[in-house]
Order: C-alpha cells, then sequence, then structure tokens
C-alpha cells in the first residue's frame, strides 16, 4: 500500500509555507504560494529561474482567470491582480486590486486553501490562527455574476482539501484538526451544498489533510501533513496507495507538466526544529513524480470573461 520515495526533487525551494500548487497550461509554468512569505511563485519546468511576486499580504490560495488575470484569496480580501508577462523570471512587487473584504468581523482569520469549481466559480475556505483555533473560519463561493458568497457549511477551524468532482456535483473539503475528509453534493449557480457526510478519517498518528487534487478518474489525492506523503483514495474513500516523500510536511498536489504526467507537490518548513531541517534540509522545496497517462484534469479557469 505505501510507495517509498517515488517522489523526487523538482526544485530546490526554502518556502515557509508552500501551497495552492496549480499547473496553468496556459503559461505552461508550475505555480504556488508561500503563504507566510507573502510571495507567490511560477516556474517552467526544466528552468533554473523563478518568477516570485511579492504582495504586500499574505496569499491563502489563488486561481488564473480566461483573461490571464489571477484571482487572490488574500489574509483578509479578496483582490485581481493582472501581470504584464506570466512567463517572466526574477522578483517583482505588485499590489492588486480589492474586490471584497474579507470576514472584517473575525481579526484572527486568513483565508487559506481553494481553488475553481468545474463552471469556473472560486471557492476557498478560511482559518483562525489564534491559539487554540476555533471553528470561526468559513468556506466561500466568488463569481463575477454572484460576488461574495458563503457555504451553508459548519464553521472550520482550519479549511482544506477544497476539490471537486470531474462533474462538479461533489464537493471534497476538509477541516484539519479533525483529520476529516467530508463531501457534498455541490451546485455552482446557487451556491448551494447538501449536508456533508464522510469520504475518509485519518487513522495515522501525526497525519492531518492538507491540500487534494481530483484525478480524470474521480480519486482523491491528499497532501499528508506529517506524514511525508501523498494518499490516493478510490471515489468510494478506499486506500488505493501512500507514496512517500524526503520531507515531513506535504502541502498540496497537483496534476499538469507539459506531458500532463506528472503530480507534484508542494512542501513547507515552517515549525520545524534546527535539528528538523538538518534531516529535511529539503523541507520546503517542489517534488514531483510520473503517474499514469489520462489522470491529469485540467484545473478550470476563472470565469472573468
Amino acid at each position: 500500500m505505501s510507495t517509498e520515495h517515488p517522489f523526487v526533487l523538482a526544485l530546490a525551494q526554502a518556502n515557509n509555507l508552500g501551497e495552492g500548487m496549480q499547473w496553468h497550461a496556459p503559461s505552461g509554468r508550475w505555480w504556488w504560494t508561500d503563504i507566510e512569505a507573502a510571495c507567490i511563485y511560477a516556474w517552467t519546468p526544466g528552468a533554473s529561474a523563478t518568477l516570485q511576486v511579492r504582495l504586500p499580504e499574505r496569499v491563502g490560495c489563488f486561481v488564473h482567470g480566461r483573461s490571464g488575470a489571477i484571482i487572490l484569496a488574500m489574509a483578509k480580501r479578496v483582490a485581481r491582480l493582472t501581470l504584464p508577462d506570466l512567463q517572466a523570471t526574477g522578483s517583482v512587487a505588485a499590489e492588486p486590486e480589492t474586490i471584497a473584504p474579507l470576514e472584517a468581523h473575525l481579526p484572527t482569520t486568513r483565508a487559506n486553501d481553494g481553488r475553481c469549481d468545474r463552471s469556473g466559480a472560486f471557492v476557498f475556505g478560511t482559518l483562525d490562527e489564534a491559539e487554540p483555533r476555533q471553528p470561526i473560519g468559513g468556506f466561500y463561493q466568488y463569481s463575477l455574476a454572484r460576488g461574495l458568497r458563503r457555504l451553508a457549511l459548519d464553521g472550520v477551524a482550519i479549511a482544506n482539501s477544497i476539490c471537486f468532482s470531474p462533474n462538479g456535483q461533489r464537493m471534497y473539503y476538509c477541516d484539519t484538526p479533525t483529520r476529516r475528509i467530508m463531501v457534498c453534493d455541490y451546485d455552482s449557480a446557487s451556491a448551494r451544498v447538501s449536508e456533508p457526510r464522510l469520504f475518509v478519517k485519518k487513522e495515522l498518528d501525526d497525519c492531518w489533510p492538507d491540500g487534494s487534487t481530483i484525478d480524470a478518474q474521480g480519486c482523491l489525492w491528499n497532501a499528508e501533513w506529517g506524514n511525508a506523503a501523498v494518499a490516493h483514495y478510490a471515489t468510494d474513500g478506499r486506500l488505493l496507495a501512500r507514496y512517500k516523500l524526503p520531507v515531513r510536511d506535504v502541502t498540496c498536489p497537483a496534476f499538469g507538466g507539459p506531458a500532463g504526467d506528472q503530480l507534484a507537490v508542494t512542501t513547507a518548513r515552517v515549525g520545524l526544529s534546527t535539528a528538523e531541517l538538518m534531516a529535511m534540509p529539503l523541507s520546503g522545496s517542489l517534488f514531483g513524480m510520473t503517474v499514469a497517462a489520462g489522470l491529469y484534469l485540467p484545473e478550470p479557469l476563472f470565469n472573468d470573461e
């Protein structure tokens, strides 16, 4: 069931909290955020240089628009960013345009995980940064037609694992501290959800569900924080395999690459001790592995046209 270290180093990085991994086919690049550094990054496979976009506020997640713009779920706002060149490298500073405030009445929350649904609406969640964390965060949908709408799901301490079935009719998500990945029926146009059902309960010690993605067969791949692994689940929640990495805190998987045959993941180094960083010096880097043909399911672009 467990496959030892099939992931190999794709790009050495020292991201504090790499997250939001995604393949953007129009630019032919992997994109992700380092939340704690308030930066987003882009990298063309095989290249030596990256693009680093420095932002005035942390970015929990972001999506690319059909127009070429980028929609950001920043710590306390939804914002829009237009970069002059999606192929650029080097480090640039940018100031996004605010679209909507986010949980202004909750000073200890910020945006976290998210992605587009199959119709091109941006769905994301928030987390509570206070200790101990409280389930006061929520899940939201942002669309050009309807603006920002909160989904009728229970409050969460750490929203994560947001992804959608290939037909877009099911939404997967989790509240990380509960160790449970949930699934509910989902309608994009109305932003309505059904009563959630349990999809997976993590049973391993020190194993917490982080980001997830769905393949073309409808199977869910989940990054396991604390367990140095990506878990592969069938549509009924059965564990099919667990693929190991040489670093402990794995954060977000994504399918893509020029041939569509790569599974890439972001990782983190935040919270690791000096001894742990010496033992796992590649923490915060990108890793990848080759997967079977036909698993890649392109992520929808945000509908901003």
